[in-house]
């Protein structure tokens, strides 16, 4: 498995997968307009996976203690609040991130 050979054949395999996918639409439309349908996906795709993270990271919530969720709403609220003064979402993700693993490791 360390072998470099198979390593370099098994990067350049997904390089030309991802490629083909982002031009694959250009490809099969051509110079006509988009589709109205991959419009509509392309405004509605962004907002729905936000929500299934947010979801997805809080299902496992539990109210036993404190430990069990103040973290969690700790670093949300900071994550949403970082967003809206700076509308950076790397500086929203990562200080969010941060802010959960110091209060995970250090205070709950």
């Amino acid at each position: 498995m360390n072998d470099p050979l198979y390593l370099a054949a098994a990067v350049a395999v997904m390089a030309l997968v991802t490629a083909a996918l982002r031009f694959a639409p250009f490809l099969l439309l051509g110079g006509r307009r988009t589709p109205r349908l991959a419009v509509y996906l392309g405004r509605v795709f962004p907002c729905a996976t936000v929500g299934m993270l947010v979801v997805y990271g809080l299902k496992d919530l539990s109210f036993a203690g404190a430990g069990g969720f103040v973290p969690q709403l700790l670093a949300g609220a900071l994550v949403v609040a970082s967003y809206l003064w700076k509308r950076n979402s790397l500086l929203s993700i990562v200080g969010g991130t941060a802010f959960y693993m110091v209060l995970v490791q250090t205070v709950f």
